[in-house]
C-alpha cells in the first residue's frame, strides 16, 4: 500500500504500523511526534497503530531556538 510520508507517497506493507513507518525513517528517537491524518499518535501508542492505505504520516522533530 501507498502512504504520504513527510509528503512523499512512499510504499509499505498493508499491515505497516506507526512503528513499522518510523523504522523507514531512521526508528523511533528522542523529540519526535507522529500525526497519522493529522491526528498525534502517542509514543505508547505507535507499535499498535495501523495506518491506514493513503494516510498521510508526518513525522515531525521539535527544535529549540530563539
Amino acid at each position: 500500500m501507498e502512504i504520504k510520508l513527510n509528503g512523499e507517497w512512499t510504499e509499505f506493507p498493508d499491515d505497516a504500523t506507526v512503528a513499522d513507518v518510523l523504522e523507514h525513517t531512521g526508528g523511533p528517537r528522542p523529540g519526535i511526534a507522529v500525526a497519522v491524518d493529522g491526528v498525534v499518535v502517542r509514543r505508547a501508542d505507535w507499535t499498535a497503530t495501523p495506518v491506514p492505505k493513503g494516510a498521510g504520516v508526518d513525522v515531525l522533530t521539535a527544535v529549540q531556538g530563539g
